[in-house]
């Protein structure tokens, strides 16, 4: 075996021979490295190429600028040489600013003029960029040292965006979109949106509930009614079939002991009270035709013959003086207040000391709030709580209702004014907190309308007041004072005055809100309209809070 192995060596000969494994890598890697030199040559032999021919171009258009530059002033030498001698002078010094201005360039192209705009676009960002670094670097600088009050404009919008941004979330608005593309009015309509998507299915709910709750009311009212008929008519029998039974030795009565024939059957029973539900939703429906067409009186409604008759408390003349007198007493001391505060060289007066003991304080809720409060009471009425929609069509002829109306307080207007205008439903709205917290202007820029502060006011004292059981004369101090410092006080009670559904079911008919829609009084007091008050609204419940703060 190992002389074959040396005869065939031998026969393939010494030229024959194959290199070693190591040495053929390290060969194909110098080759490798050889032709990526070679390439990189020649990338850099064509970029040469491209560079010394773009320079070659410039060269050319320059020399042609000088050529033309030079053939002009060969030409105005020549000129200046043929030209009478006045006009040589001329000649010679137009020579001189047009050899010194220059040879003019070439015109740069479109991509050059393109090239140029973009790296004035990118030094001016980076130079704006710089400075908002600055200066926010400054702001910190200065807040840290205490020199800055405020937090650094950077640190707000920081926080404003996240504010911004859980908002978004929480609302699911759709801001695909560019927000810089919108326009305010744009943005304003997707946020009402937005939270009417929020608001909206809760409003609808809480009314749905409310009729629900009316409906089951009636409903219950109607079956004790029909429960009271039935068991009534029952007992009457049971006592009929008392007095039929025997007579026994001692002279009483017993039931008879023998088995009637025409007992009523559960199933009979059942249709009869069918029946008789039947011919009661009947009579229901023709006794409030005939209310209505006969005596003019409906659900909702007092009838007129049950309004007081005495004629001695119908003159309101009294009340209208007695109001005058207080609104002037009150101008007279806002008068003075301000007077004294803005007197030259009186020192600075509180408006209101804490104990709210000062005659204009007093003056306002011990005369002008009680002379309103007699004013506006005069024919109010309560109407009826117990009528329910079963017994409202037959109201005027059951005599539960025909007693003498009950007196009501004219801060439960108000109340009644809140509820029915759903203000809490507009106080507690998404749109109206967000108002509030972050003083947001949600009615697009228009000012607030005396509505909407009157129902805001209504729910700020109530707030205040109910949960320390103050009286509703209180409460309606707390109004006035809050009227007179938003200077509305004339547009709030105006609001009161102009529901016609109020009038119509609390007012007498000859009330003096119902005679004159209450003119004289609204001129009154727009006499404070102009005079501007600090008074304490919260004078009733002040020791209170201060009282459950301290425990």
């Amino acid at each position: 075996a190992a002389a074959s192995v040396a005869a065939a060596m031998e026969a393939e000969g010494p030229g024959e021979r194959w290199a070693p494994v190591g040495a053929v890598s390290a060969a194909a890697a110098e080759e490798e490295e050889e032709e990526e030199e070679e390439e990189e040559e020649e990338e850099e032999a064509g970029e040469s190429v491209r560079l010394l021919r773009a320079e070659r171009r410039r060269l050319q258009a320059a020399l042609l600028a000088l050529g033309s530059h030079f053939a002009q002033v060969q030409f105005r030498l020549r000129q200046v040489a043929r030209a009478a001698p006045g006009e040589q002078r001329r000649l010679l010094r137009e020579l001189e600013e047009f050899a010194f201005r220059g040879c003019a360039g070439p015109a740069p192209s479109e991509r050059e003029k393109q090239e140029q705009i973009e790296v004035r676009k990118e030094k001016q960002r980076e130079l704006i960029l710089q400075l908002k670094t600055q200066l926010d670097d400054l702001e910190t600088f200065a807040y840290q040292e205490g020199s800055y009050d405020s937090l650094p404009q950077s640190v707000v919008m920081e926080r404003q965006r996240m504010i911004i941004n859980e908002l978004i979330n929480k609302l699911d608005m759709d801001l695909s979109e560019d927000v810089a593309m919108l326009s305010p009015e744009e943005l304003r309509q997707r946020v009402d949106a937005a939270i009417a998507q929020i608001v909206n299915p809760a409003r609808v709910k809480e009314q749905l509930v409310e009729q629900l709750k009316t409906q089951i009311r009636d409903l219950e009212m109607f079956i004790s009614f029909i429960q009271d008929e039935v068991g009534g008519s029952g007992k009457a029998e049971d006592g009929h079939c008392e007095r039929a039974g025997k007579k026994d030795v001692s002279g009483s009565y017993r039931p008879n002991s023998q088995p009637s024939g025409n007992r009523v059957s559960p199933e009979d029973t059942r249709k009869m009270r069918e029946t008789g539900l039947q011919l009661m939703r009947r009579v229901l429906a023709v006794l409030q035709i005939f209310a209505v067409s006969q005596f003019g009186c409906a659900a909702g409604q007092v009838p007129r013959s049950l309004w007081q008759k005495d004629q001695a408390s119908r003159d309101y003349t009294p009340l209208i003086r007695k109001l005058e007198l207080a609104v002037e007493r009150v101008r007279q001391l806002a008068v003075r207040h301000q007077w004294e505060e803005h007197a030259p060289g009186s020192p600075e007066l509180q408006d209101v000391p804490s104990g709210g003991r000062d005659e204009l304080t007093l003056a306002v809720r011990k005369e002008l709030t009680i002379a309103l409060r007699d004013l506006m009471a005069h024919g109010l009425c309560a109407s009826s709580q117990g009528m329910s929609l079963v017994l409202a069509p037959i109201a005027c002829l059951i005599p539960a209702f025909t007693s003498t109306p009950q007196a009501m307080h004219p801060w439960e207007l108000f109340v009644k004014y809140y509820n029915a205008k759903n203000g809490q439903a507009f106080v507690e709205s998404p749109a109206h907190k967000l108002s509030q917290s972050f003083a947001l202007p949600v009615t697009g820029g228009a000012a607030v309308t005396p509505k909407q502060s009157l129902l805001t006011a209504i729910h700020t004292v109530l707030a205040e007041h109910n949960p320390f059981k103050r009286s509703a004369d209180s409460e309606l101090k707390a109004l006035v004072c809050l009227a007179l410092n938003e200077q509305r006080l004339v547009s709030w009670v105006n609001l009161i005055c102009k529901s016609g559904a109020l009038v119509q079911s609390h007012y007498q008919p000859w009330s003096y809100m119902a005679n004159t829609g209450f003119e004289g009084a609204l001129n009154l007091l727009s006499r404070l309209s102009n005079l501007k008050f600090h008074l304490p609204v919260d004078l009733a419940v002040r020791q209170l809070k201060n009282i459950k703060d301290a425990f």
